[in-house]
């Protein structure tokens, strides 16, 4: 079998975190390891993707040229891979030349064929930058769920995509100025016209994991849409058509092409610029695409429906196991905040396979789960050094203390047997395991066939037995040896430099195969040496200070003051104090209350987006700023008439009370 295999390209803006590695990096590198164990033909391809608009707005914030926020973060984030032990074939980057050419190559053959087509369409504008914005480049509120701070073309609050143009109250990211709409052409991937033939390729995938495939159907089901393919920025990939001026692709058509490029580029490094045609262009290879969950609408689906308009036969997705998200001490991973911890910092004061192991442990493939220090340090001291560590450690000590560290194969009893039986039965899930992509559930395999070891090892007491019955000692050590032999397998792709210590201990060679268990081996061991050290309190409180300091940043993000107004633009705002007379949830969301305020001579209704900030019950009774004569806006089936005004502390929003009682309906001057 010949197999691909991706993981997703990172953003050239920044550095590698945790959550990163969880979902589309670490997971692949096990396949790949394990595929490679099993003489597979494979390649593993990755590298930066390198035109997204974050680093346009990194270059634009830091005064430099997008070139050079690309170089310094290729470089960081391959040298954090490759501190964890993670091994491409090959890492590239979008910004070259021949990734160019094959982006517009997929272009202009959909072009041709009629699948992109020019729309006029209306796009903000700023007129004090000169300049249209792309999606990132605005920001606002939510017009789904009315969250603040919202992107422009996707919220991170409810996940849901949304025309640019809706969003609420829009500034630019640039200034800080609120833009205004103007007309612009750009091309369209026109989705529908690979409707059928999606249809009939995702009735093959019944064994893809079940949040893609039915995030698929319903995409499908729900009918497709049309896709902006261009935009109005200054770094990407021209747009290779004449009328197009100075558009370029939009990044997420480009970046998967990336993936053929880079082989193109692993191709010519290793002397035979035509093997990745053998990879791409046959359709019986397996093409794996390991990527977070953020990531499925192009995998699953854009990313098909352009291979399939392509003039050369591609190989389409075989699988695409997607994974959920990894959070960070109960909260969300923020790289803006820097809640997030860096593989690069966090590989020079632990040991890779640390990390390696914990990630797969706690590996976030069937809903999203969390990095906790203390349960790091749980698993490192409880499951590698407790039970393997120590099993390695006890074993070999009392073989080189009676043995001479020689230990011959012996004629096996019945409680010896029944024991590698035992583990044999679990060696064989876990290579069946990791086929299935099983990264969580291998390493409580892996881990419990040392535990049956120490067990074993406690009944068979051979510090009592030494003296009475040598031989079954020796059994005890042999077979407590095999076992340590079955895991140095079974961990491998998990935690490989650990095993290939461990293999040294027995006298092994590396691992170049996957090696069934070999029951009637004699053993010379090397020199004992600890496999793992214990993680001391001491030094995980530290990283949680380290992590909680590093987070910490002014309470408040000052925006730019806007624009001057003159008096009687101000004399329109009525702002009156209401009083909160009721309050309650909104369904199905979780930051709106629908509100019912008291205005003197009148009641009325409105929703807030304040129900992470404030209960429903602690609120009624309050009397608030209340601007009243905004235009009406119905808001999930609530007609909200006004806006209650808070401020924005940088740790949540505050309301804004009186000091003094008044009367509901008293005017703000």
């Amino acid at each position: 079998m010949r197999y691909l295999v991706t993981s997703a390209l990172p953003y050239a803006n920044g550095r590698l975190h945790i959550g990163h590695v969880a979902g589309a990096y670490l997971p692949a590198d096990i396949f790949v390891r394990w595929l490679r164990l099993h003489n597979e033909d494979v390649v593993y391809i990755c590298g930066t993707d390198e035109h997204g608009t974050p680093i346009s707005i990194s270059a634009d914030r830091e005064g430099i040229s997008p070139t050079e926020v690309v170089k310094r973060y290729h470089h960081l984030i391959k040298t954090a891979f490759d501190a964890l032990n993670i091994e491409f074939d090959n890492f590239s980057g979008t910004a070259r030349p021949v990734h160019h050419a094959l982006s517009q190559e997929f272009f202009t053959a959909l072009h041709d064929e009629g699948h992109v087509v020019p729309r006029v369409t209306r796009q903000f504008y700023c007129e004090h930058d000169k300049r249209f914005l792309p999606d990132r480049y605005v920001e606002g509120i939510c017009p789904r769920c009315q969250a603040p701070g919202a992107r422009g073309d996707q919220c991170d609050n409810c996940g849901q995509i949304y025309e640019t143009t809706t969003i609420i109250e829009p500034r630019c990211k640039i200034c800080g100025n609120q833009p205004v709409i103007r007309e612009t052409t750009h091309w369209y991937l026109q989705l529908n016209d690979f409707k059928d033939q999606l249809e009939r390729w995702i009735a093959t995938k019944d064994y893809w994991k079940e949040n893609v495939r039915n995030f698929m159907l319903n995409l499908l089901e729900q009918g497709l849409v049309e896709r902006p393919i261009t935009r109005d920025l200054s770094w990407g990939v021209p747009v290779p058509l004449k009328e197009a001026g100075d558009k370029v692709l939009y990044v997420w058509f480009e970046a998967p092409v990336g993936y053929i490029s880079s082989t193109i580029e692993w191709a010519e490094k290793i002397g035979e610029p035509e093997r990745w045609k053998d990879y791409w262009l046959n359709p019986e290879t397996r093409l794996v695409h390991f990527i977070g969950k953020d990531n499925i609408i192009f995998h699953a689906l854009i990313w098909p429906a352009v291979l399939m308009g392509q003039k050369r036969s591609y190989c389409l997705p075989h699988d695409i196991p997607a994974n959920e998200f990894m959070n960070l001490e109960g909260k969300k991973i923020s790289t803006s905040n820097n809640w997030a911890i860096w593989v690069d910092e966090f590989a020079q004061k632990f040991p890779a396979d640390y990390l390696r192991y914990y990630l797969a442990s706690n590996a976030p493939e069937k809903g999203d789960s969390d990095f906790s220090f203390r349960d790091f340090q749980q698993k490192v001291n409880g499951d590698l050094n407790n039970v393997l560590g120590n099993l390695a450690n006890r074993v070999f000590a009392f073989s080189w203390k009676n043995f001479d560290g020689k230990v011959r194969h012996p004629n096996l009893g019945e409680e010896a047997q029944a024991v590698l039986d035992e583990a044999q039965a679990i060696f064989e899930k876990i290579d069946a395991g990791y086929r299935e992509y099983q990264v969580k559930n291998n390493s409580k395999l892996g881990i419990d066939i040392a535990r049956i070891g120490n067990r074993f090892f406690d009944e068979r007491k051979p510090w009592v037995q030494i003296k009475e019955d040598p031989k079954q000692v020796e059994e005890t050590l042999w077979t407590c040896i095999s076992l340590l032999r079955m895991a140095s397998v079974a961990l491998f792709p998990i935690i490989p430099g650990s095993m290939d210590r461990l293999r040294r201990m027995m006298g092994l060679e590396a691992l170049q195969e996957w090696e069934k268990p070999d029951f009637q081996a004699d053993y010379e061991l090397d020199q004992p040496e600890p496999l793992f050290f214990k993680l001391e309190d001491a030094v995980i409180e530290a990283e949680i200070e380290l992590l909680k300091q590093g987070s910490q940043e002014p309470a408040v993000k000052l925006e730019p003051i806007k624009d001057t107004i003159s008096y009687d633009d101000f004399a329109k705002l009525d702002l009156r104090m209401a009083k909160i007379l009721e309050a309650a949830p909104v369904k199905k969301t979780n930051k709106l209350l629908h509100l019912k305020v008291d205005l003197g001579d009148r009641q009325r209704e409105l929703v807030a987006g304040i129900a992470e900030h404030y209960k429903p019950e602690d609120i009624v009774g309050k009397q608030v700023l209340m601007l009243v004569n905004l235009e009406p806006k119905t808001i999930r089936g609530v007609q909200s008439q006004g806006m209650i005004l808070a401020v924005d502390t940088g740790q949540g929003l505050a309301l804004l009370w009186a000091d003094k009682p008044c009367p509901p309906g008293s005017v703000v001057r």
